[in-house]
């Protein structure tokens, strides 16, 4: 009969219908589970990868916009006004090639040499030393988390009645052009902000140095969640007696990128020539 007919297409409807909602929530099911599986791993990778970082190093990372932020940025650039001339650099924050331009002259760093553009000689620096030696200072605390150091304590620095913990940085042999150098980031014992840093400079003697020189960190600006320096300070000093400030870096124009820059912004130019250490008499 007729009726039995509209019965029945109307029961496989039903039947259909269910189907389809028993289908979706599975799926729906599945792609809960295994987006709360992604999660999880993704999380504790990122806890394995900040395991590896002091406790105090991590707040600070973490004060400063988060490593995880900081990985993902690929091109950091900005304009450093100097007596002389305003110089542009540009770093790959991941092969770390790295470019300096200005009106005189045009250094850089193609990944295996550094390599400068003079033709009027007016460069009287050492492009080796010099062409990645402010990226370092900038990037701080970032560049702390790089492959092969050895963190370790130190005491605390005082300056104007205020303790600011610290974390030594030492180098495995091998790492970078001076391995020797040591590192003491200090920071606030409240917010763990980047507050000092002390350096030691063992490039032309190659020998390790007890002269730890100081730079103030206290002016910062939001760079795409990142919180980076605007200007930097240095201070006279002796031993750990902070004194008065001496001089100061200021940074502007700056800019951070996911995406990198062409190859060929990096490679020396045909007109460059790749820089060779002086030799000593």
């Amino acid at each position: 009969m007729l009726s039995d007919r509209i019965a029945k297409q109307q029961q496989m409807k039903q039947y259909f219908f269910l189907s389809l909602l028993l289908i979706a929530a599975s799926c729906k099911q599945q792609a809960k589970e295994t987006n709360e599986e992604t999660e999880t791993a993704t999380a504790e990778k990122q806890e394995m990868a900040m395991a590896k970082y002091p406790g105090a190093l991590s707040k600070v990372f973490d004060a400063h916009g988060g490593l995880e932020l900081w990985k993902r940025q690929r091109t950091l650039q900005y304009d450093m006004p100097t007596k002389s001339a305003t110089e542009t650099h540009t770093v790959d924050l991941y092969n770390r090639k790295d470019r300096i331009a200005t009106k005189k002259f045009t250094m850089g760093f193609d990944g295996k040499q550094p390599w400068l553009l003079d033709a009027s000689n007016q460069y009287e620096g050492n492009v080796e030393f010099y062409h990645n030696l402010m990226f370092y200072f900038y990037a701080m605390p970032f560049v702390l988390a790089d492959d092969g150091i050895v963190y370790g304590d130190t005491e605390d620095l005082v300056f104007d009645g205020e303790s600011y913990p610290g974390v030594r940085i030492s180098y495995n042999a091998g790492i970078g052009t001076t391995p020797k150098d040591e590192y003491f980031i200090h920071f606030d014992s409240k917010t763990h902000q980047m507050a000092w840093l002390g350096y030691t400079v063992t490039y032309r003697s190659g020998e390790k140095s007890d002269n730890v020189k100081w730079i103030r960190y206290n002016d910062w600006r939001n760079v795409n969640g990142l919180v980076l320096p605007q200007s930097m300070t240095w201070y006279d000093y002796e031993g750990r007696t902070i004194k008065d400030a001496k001089s100061t870096r200021s940074f502007e124009n700056i800019s951070l990128k996911e995406t990198s820059m062409p190859a060929s912004f990096y490679t020396k130019p045909p007109d460059a020539v790749y820089w060779e250490k002086p030799s000593e008499e």
